[in-house]
């Protein structure tokens, strides 16, 4: 392997991984030395049960808890002014972000703003918070955003309508809890679409041009397992071994794009979710296909590997044939687990071609699009919109 180039690679500082690890939360949070936290989430784990369960752990612990509920899809500037004034009010002290990524992101950015001074705008792009942040512990509910392993937030500005990516090491959890055993309950659209998510992450960061020897290794082992478990925990979700090895291939994807980044899926998607409000896993399994095959001649070597750790035979194959296996086996595993083009996402045609314009643009000033192993430019990247239709 020549590595031409240095490497650093940033995780939470305490992962909790594993069959009911939360219940580790209580002795993990008290090392914190604080006394009320903010718990920000929504109404599906109120329902669940889940809030009641870790303010428990949380009281064991000696902490009180103030609860933010209201986010209703992906977080907004609206939403992170709302909780940081619950948080003033309250005087609470630290974050706990619990359920999807929603949540998650949101903690993060009420972070931000607790300490340094606002709009949460001031903040997109990297390393742009001044100030550090109080504590953040993170429950992730799902098997796919990511957030829970990384230093990155996405808020939409409902002023501009583009989604803000936010990357800054002071936001990077303090405690990070990945127990697959809250994860039984998520339905199977949302399992295909997160369990994408943690996919696009790995292969992303596996092909992107900031791909380094230690992301490489653990981003081969998070497509191996989410190809062998991804479509048994999306057809029977009480199956807990492929829920568990999900858990694990989406924290691993998460360590992943947090050190080599993304590429050009999550630069469009991010388009398609702040125009037409569609959740961003979705908005990336959509893309992924078109994505394989506009990219991998530019790296077939990688594409090939990736076609291995899929379950592909390539024996006999050349580089560039077994990288094209990729490509296919990413298409079959969307079509699969039911992942629909563009067009079946309930976006009205014309909108989506007046838009056109507009999100090649956003993508490519979003920067992510500057990490794929094949460049692109505007032009190009509206034929695959159309494509991907």
């Amino acid at each position: 392997m020549t590595f031409l180039n240095n490497a650093e690679l940033r995780m939470p500082k305490v992962l909790l991984f594993g069959q009911n690890s939360v219940n580790a939360l209580t002795d993990e949070v008290k090392k914190l030395n604080k006394k009320k936290a903010l718990l920000v989430t929504d109404d599906i784990m109120i329902k669940a049960g889940y809030v009641e369960k870790v303010e428990k752990l949380l009281k064991d612990a000696k902490i009180s808890t103030v609860i933010f509920k209201d986010i209703k899809g992906e977080p907004t500037d609206i939403d992170v002014e709302n909780g940081l004034n619950v948080f003033n009010e309250n005087k609470c002290d630290f974050f706990v972000g619990l359920g999807g990524g929603s949540p998650i992101d949101t903690a993060k950015a009420i972070a931000i703003m607790s300490t340094n001074e606002g709009p949460i705008s001031n903040y997109m792009g990297a390393n742009k918070v001044k100030n550090p942040v109080p504590p953040i512990v993170v429950i992730p509910t799902t098997a796919g955003t990511g957030s829970e392993m990384t230093k990155f937030t996405i808020i939409a500005d409902t002023k501009n309508n583009v989604k803000m990516l936010i990357g800054d090491p002071y936001i990077m959890p303090t405690i990070s809890v990945s127990d697959p055993m809250f994860t039984i309950s998520v339905p199977p659209k949302t399992t295909a679409a997160t369990g994408i998510d943690a996919f696009c992450h790995a292969v992303e960061s596996y092909t992107s041009k900031k791909a380094q020897p230690f992301t490489d290794t653990i981003a081969l082992s998070a497509i191996k397992l989410i190809s062998e478990n991804l479509r048994e925990a999306w057809c029977n979700g009480d199956n807990l071994t492929a829920r568990t090895n999900m858990m694990l291939a989406a924290t691993q994807a998460g360590i992943t794009f947090n050190n080599a980044s993304v590429t050009l899926i999550h630069g469009m998607s991010r388009c398609i979710g702040a125009l037409f409000h569609v959740p961003h896993g979705i908005s990336n399994a959509v893309l992924l296909p078109v994505w394989a095959e506009y990219t991998y001649i530019a790296n077939p070597k990688k594409f090939a590997n990736i076609a291995v750790a899929m379950g592909e035979n390539i024996d006999g194959l050349s580089t560039l044939d077994a990288a094209k296996k990729a490509c296919e086996a990413m298409k079959r595993l969307c079509s699969d687990i039911e992942i629909p083009p563009i067009r079946g996402l309930g976006i009205e045609k014309e909108a989506f071609e007046r838009s056109l314009s507009k999100m090649a643009h956003d993508a490519i000033e979003s920067g992510s699009p500057s990490n794929n192993a094949r460049s692109v430019n505007e032009e190009q990247i509206i034929e695959l919109y159309k494509k991907a239709w």
